[in-house]
């Protein structure tokens, strides 16, 4: 079975998925919407495609799936528009600004009965799958702490080449609405939701009015704690570790260690008798699952939900977790406290109208 789709935007992550779409066999790209006619058009050339000036005429064309890779401000319209003509979504990252828009996705998906799925394509990446597979298995026992630290490394020449950029209107946010949404899902899909967010967020020296370095201070169910890092001033490589009481994942870049404790942390702190004991750190090798951890596994992967008629590796529902905690951590900022989750969607709401002067 074929699946025709359709594809809102005609940027530079549109490109990407262009790419990833030309990759799999099953699927007919039957056109490009983009209010950028001369970059639609050419798109379309390139894909052997239709191009649209108008977004409706588009959707008019009896999809099963709408591809939405625009500015995140048009994705709650543009998704909810798509799923109310029958098609199945997938949206770039984030859903949404805000999660009170994110909200009203997941009920349009389920008013139509149709898959919305988020791209974070991050989650398809080995190290991430292997890891999630240890926490499922629960080799790391109960969480005692997870910390995620992502330098997102932009020089001042990336916020000039899009006047919406680092902007309240134009992103909703700074580096946590553009960039680090990978990074807070990855951290939601390991570690699971926190339960408060106390965060602090800057716009320290990038050409832009929102953030562009976020640090953050989580609690968890049950005790643990967690922090989290982001900032596009800064070089470097990813750096994740989970703490359990049964073992630790450190993931580097693409690398991953899983070391398992001998005995569990619960069972030491109680049994050893030595003043500076500690439990045995025993490493063990992971096997790493086959992926790339880009576009084209989410194609395939959503393309496979649509005909087997089951849920994405990253339901919008699930990926609503990263969006409420980019949210907690600017409201928590403004508001100088710790934050709850799930975030208060009015009072977020009536912060962003603040901070696009509305």
């Amino acid at each position: 079975m074929t699946l025709r789709y359709g594809l809102i935007g005609a940027g530079v992550v549109a490109e990407m998925h262009l790419e990833a779409m030309a990759e799999l066999d099953d699927i007919e790209l039957v056109g490009i919407a983009a209010h950028d006619a001369e970059s639609a058009a050419r798109r379309a050339r390139e894909y052997g495609c239709r191009a649209f000036a108008e977004n409706d005429d588009l959707l008019a064309c009896e999809l099963d799936v709408v591809v939405v890779a625009t500015p995140h401000p048009s994705h709650a319209e543009l998704t909810i528009a798509a799923l109310e003509t029958g098609a199945h979504v997938l949206c770039e990252k984030p859903l949404a600004p805000e999660a009170r828009e994110a909200d009203a996705m997941i009920a349009a998906a389920d008013r139509a009965d149709r898959l919305l799925g988020v791209c974070f394509q991050q989650r398809f990446r080995p190290v991430i799958a292997a890891a999630r597979r240890l926490v499922d298995e629960g080799r790391l026992g109960t969480l005692v702490r997870a910390s995620i630290v992502d330098p997102l490394y932009r020089p001042n020449a990336y916020y000039r080449t899009a006047d919406w950029r680092g902007t309240w209107k134009g992103e909703g946010g700074g580096v946590l609405m553009n960039q680090a949404p990978h990074t807070l899902d990855l951290l939601c899909h390991l570690a699971g939701p926190p339960v408060t967010v106390w965060g602090v967020a800057q716009r320290r020296a990038q050409p832009m009015e929102a953030e562009d370095t976020a640090t953050a201070l989580l609690s968890y169910e049950g005790g643990a704690v967690g922090t989290v890092a982001v900032s596009t001033l800064e070089p470097g490589v990813q750096r994740i570790e989970l703490v359990g009481d049964r073992g630790r994942i450190e993931i580097v870049g693409e690398s991953l260690i899983f070391e398992r404790f001998e005995p569990p942390i619960s069972q030491h702190l109680t049994s050893a008798t030595e003043m500076f004991a500690a439990p045995e750190r025993v490493a063990e090798s992971v096997e790493l699952p086959p992926g790339s951890g880009g576009h084209r596994d989410v194609h395939a992967d959503f393309a496979a939900a649509v005909r087997e008629g089951r849920e994405p590796r990253v339901p919008a529902r699930d990926a609503l977790c990263s969006l409420e905690l980019a949210n907690a951590i600017v409201l928590s900022t403004h508001e100088e406290r710790a934050v709850p989750l799930p975030v208060d969607r009015d009072a977020y709401a009536a912060l962003l109208a603040q901070l696009r002067g509305e």
